[in-house]
């Protein structure tokens, strides 16, 4: 008992006490953030452009990552200075804020928001008003949004969505084709997914029509014994937001199938009972050709996409609610039965192709969905809503990153996520020319605010230094690429063609849009609109406020608990 006091008191006696606050104003507060996000910009900037190079980060369990991601950089660093830590976390901010609505651009935004922040620094150490400073950078940031929007382009051709892709993916042509190639079978509005490959290669597995994770409820059913599935041609559809267990509420639509000679395919709440029974006796005699699966998903989504599934194959789904269940004959009507070209079916999913729904009831169906999703705020149900909508609107891609390692596959995995995010944010938006070129002539926009004699000359200053940091992409881009970055700059501005460039891949000048070198403006829009709300925040902090570390407690104080032992001394005297 007294070992475990001692414990107890040493333990106490090792707890740090309460800290205070460590306070501080002015440069020396924004100083030290400016140390923090100089550090952190410098770990990311080095990814940038197509000879960008790999940053390899300690992972807390199983092997190191390797990655060319800014944002996965950015997220992995911490410093042990909680002045510094505070504007490395701001900074990863607009990196998390540019990858959530972009989904790329996390490297440029990075790089423009220490830019402008130390060019802040800089202007308010010489004794400019940070607020003036930022109404100045406000308005360079409007000018700049309305030269990306005159520059941009629209995309069409698959040739186009192709180039987007493999400059996202750090000039890999393969995975740029596979994006392509992927957004041509499912349609623009389709799911696109990601997913760990078992080969060398990169694969592209499309599953076209209505498709679900819910097989058939019993082996009975199935047709082909060498592969375990079930496959119908010309099939008729019966969906049912009940559960199924007497056989006479589907006895109408069996008759009429048997007379038919078509097959038919059951999507239910549940199928049991009399009805399951009478269904594999039915079929294994060969009466009649037939197949039931379980609704796929729990409660209301349940309930939703069995109506997706009435709806994309024309079928009325049966429901008490709203009184469409058969009780007898006179219930029953053919149209009451959807149809689609092929079902396949395996033990645990279903597959329908070419649905007999009307276009314009899909079409209504996916106007609909798109507004739910535009206002839905839960990312998983967000999430839920684009599967509803791939699948009434085309089908879904996936594609396998294939490697040697874990390691090459989560890398790739990284970049083909991203060049994904990009493309989609080009099909929504457009594209300007890429490599930094398109904020570069934009930079030619904020010309006319600078030598407006009107406006207060600390927001022309904030005018000046939002130029000089648009300057900062070309300038790092040309630098890893081994390019003087200065002499880069003055050469792409002094042609002012909208859409000529450097190619740092080939190390030429030229027009960035016939080269294939594009950006969507989608990605450049929340790189320059990220990155100056959070660097004129910075600017304009005066003060800024830590947790002192906590003291540890002198380690003799602690051990003192042991003596409590001492007591056992008494027993020495009969060694005597």
């Amino acid at each position: 008992m007294k070992k475990s006091i001692t414990s107890a008191v040493r333990t106490a006696g090792r707890r740090g006490y309460a800290t205070g606050k460590d306070i501080r104003h002015g440069i020396e507060a924004r100083q030290s953030m400016l140390d923090g996000v100089e550090k952190l910009t410098k770990a990311v900037v080095v990814t940038l452009g197509p000879k960008g190079r790999n940053v390899i980060i300690q992972q807390p369990y199983g092997a190191p990552k390797i990655t060319k991601d800014g944002v996965t950089v950015a997220k992995a660093i911490e410093f042990e200075n909680s002045f510094e830590n505070l504007g490395a976390q701001l900074v990863r901010q607009v990196a998390n804020t540019t990858n959530d609505l972009a989904g790329d651009g996390t490297t440029t935004s990075t790089l423009l928001s220490c830019a402008v922040f130390k060019e802040g620094y800089k202007a308010v150490a010489t004794g400019s008003n940070p607020m003036d400073l930022k109404r100045g950078m406000d308005l360079a940031v409007k000018e700049v949004l309305a030269s990306l929007s005159e520059q941009t382009k629209h995309i069409t051709t698959k040739e186009e969505i192709a180039q987007v892709a493999t400059i996202s993916a750090n000039s890999d042509e393969e995975i740029g084709q596979l994006i392509s190639d992927a957004m041509e079978k499912v349609g623009k509005e389709g799911v696109i997914t990601v997913a760990d490959g078992k080969t060398l290669e990169n694969e592209l597995e499309v599953v076209e029509g209505m498709s679900f994770e819910r097989g058939f409820v019993s082996p009975f059913f199935v047709t082909n014994s060498k592969t375990q599935k079930v496959e119908f041609d010309d099939a008729y559809v019966l969906v049912s937001q009940q559960k199924i267990s007497s056989i006479s509420s589907i006895l109408p639509a069996l008759n009429h199938i048997a007379q038919a000679n078509k097959p038919l395919i059951i999507v239910a709440d549940d199928i049991e009972g009399e009805a399951l029974t009478t269904l594999i006796y039915n079929k294994m005699n060969g009466k009649i050709k037939v197949a039931a699966v379980k609704a796929p998903g729990f409660g209301d989504n349940k309930t939703n996409t069995l109506q997706d599934i009435a709806i994309f194959t024309g079928a009325t789904m049966l429901s008490e609610d709203a009184g469409t269940m058969i009780k007898d004959a006179s219930d029953f009507s053919e149209t009451m039965l959807g149809q689609c070209k092929k079902v396949t079916l395996t033990k645990d999913s279903t597959i329908m192709l070419s649905g007999a729904g009307a276009a314009e009831s899909i079409q209504e169906r996916c106007d609909l969905l798109k507004e739910l999703i535009d206002a839905e705020t839960s990312d998983y149900s967000r999430e839920k809503l684009q599967e509803r909508l791939a699948k009434l609107g085309g089908g879904v891609a996936v594609i396998r990153a294939g490697g040697a390692s874990e390691v090459e596959v989560s890398e790739k995995k990284d970049r083909i996520t991203d060049a994904l995010n990009a493309t989609r944010a080009a099909v929504a938006e457009g594209i300007v020319a890429g490599g930094g070129s398109a904020l570069l002539h934009a930079s030619h926009k904020l010309d006319s605010l600078i030598t407006d004699e009107s406006l207060h000359p600390d927001r022309r200053v904030g005018v000046r230094l939002m130029k000089n940091a648009l300057q900062l992409p070309v300038r790092t881009i040309s630098e890893n690429a081994g390019v003087e970055g200065a002499v880069v700059v003055e050469k792409v501005l002094s042609e002012k063609k909208e859409g000529f460039g450097y190619d740092a891949q080939n190390d030429k000048y030229g027009d960035m849009f016939k080269a294939g070198i594009i950006d969507p403006t989608k990605v450049v829009r929340c790189c320059v609109v990220d990155a100056a709300s959070v660097a004129s925040l910075l600017t304009t902090t005066e003060t800024a406020i830590c947790d002192l570390p906590a003291k540890e407690a002198p380690a003799g104080m602690g051990g003192m608990g042991g003596m409590g032992g001492m007591g056992g001394m008494g027993g020495m005297g009969g060694m005597m």
